[in-house]
């Protein structure tokens, strides 16, 4: 997404949200839409909750957005149990959902002093996806046949994915082969564009992405089970919340909310046709669901 975007979501906040004195609760993000709208969603929630928000969003990687929480620069922001699993905790996968979110949940408590909130059944796995012409002519539709088919194909990968744990090693690991005949490093928000545009053949997906459905691609079944579940949750620093339990009691409403179905609606409404700001489809997503009250 581009920074001039992100600053016109700063600009959005309004005026209600600076009414009201006592601490102010920096809330951050990644640099992807789904992260951006998340981000966007619990500074609204939050505001509604009568506290005072900073928005600290679009900060980079999981690495970036982490260091930052335990710098005490921001005071949480959405994350996901696989991510925290494999790339912040170094874990293996085991178990399915409930297990994952216990072990990262206790894992943070312990080392980092951070608390997950209720996470939301959403589940933004890891996955490949190409269009459906593609995954005809070359019969795709699991990992394994990726594998194989590998050196005929052009993967379109965003920078992480290449040095991920649950990335391009982990597949390599998991099922052998994945030597694509090349790798090109895209943008998040380009990633798609390059794919139907016939630059690349297949790209890295995540199981919430609008495109899925606004594009009719196919998503390739791991069917050696790499990928844990990615839940969503907010992570935030235990002496904010302490101060702060109304943190709490406004986020953890939304997160049923949040299936897999709505999130890719929402992330739709920013990178498909629509093209709408992060800030204006989370304020109509509260006010439908009668959340700013």
């Amino acid at each position: 997404m581009k920074r001039a975007r992100v600053v016109a979501l700063l600009g959005a906040l309004p005026a209600a949200a600076c009414a009201r004195g006592g601490a102010t609760i920096r809330v951050g993000s990644k640099n992807f839409t789904e992260s951006l709208l998340l981000g966007e969603l619990y500074a609204q929630l939050l505001e509604g909750a009568g506290l005072r928000v900073t928005r600290r969003l679009d900060l980079g990687g999981t690495d970036i957005a982490m260091a930052a929480l335990q710098r005490g620069e921001i005071d949480l922001y959405p994350e996901y149990t696989g991510t925290a699993l494999l790339v912040v905790l170094k874990a293996t996968p085991h178990g399915g959902a409930a297990q994952t979110f216990a072990f990262v949940r206790d894992a943070y408590a312990r080392r980092f002093g951070l608390v997950w909130l209720d996470p939301a059944p959403m589940n933004d796995t890891q996955a490949l996806a190409t269009t459906q012409p593609i995954a005809a002519r070359y019969g795709l539709h699991t990992l394994s046949e990726v594998a194989v088919k590998a050196p005929q194909l052009r993967l379109g990968a965003v920078p992480e994915f290449v040095k991920r744990p649950d990335g391009l090693p982990g597949l390599k690991r998991a099922y052998g082969g994945f030597a694509f005949k090349e790798v090109r490093l895209l943008d998040f928000g380009l990633k798609y564009q390059a794919l139907l545009a016939g630059d690349v053949d297949i790209v890295v997906a995540f199981g919430t992405d609008g495109a899925i459905v606004a594009d009719d691609l196919v998503v390739m079944r791991d069917d050696r089970h790499l990928f844990p579940d990615y839940q969503v949750a907010p992570v935030v620093r235990k002496p904010v919340l302490d101060a702060h339990p109304e943190i709490a009691t406004a986020l953890d409403r939304v997160a049923p909310l949040l299936t897999d179905a709505v999130m890719r609606g929402l992330n739709n409404e920013v990178d498909g046709k629509a093209k709408r700001e992060p800030a204006d489809v989370a304020r109509d997503f509260i006010a439908s669901h009668g959340l700013g009250r």
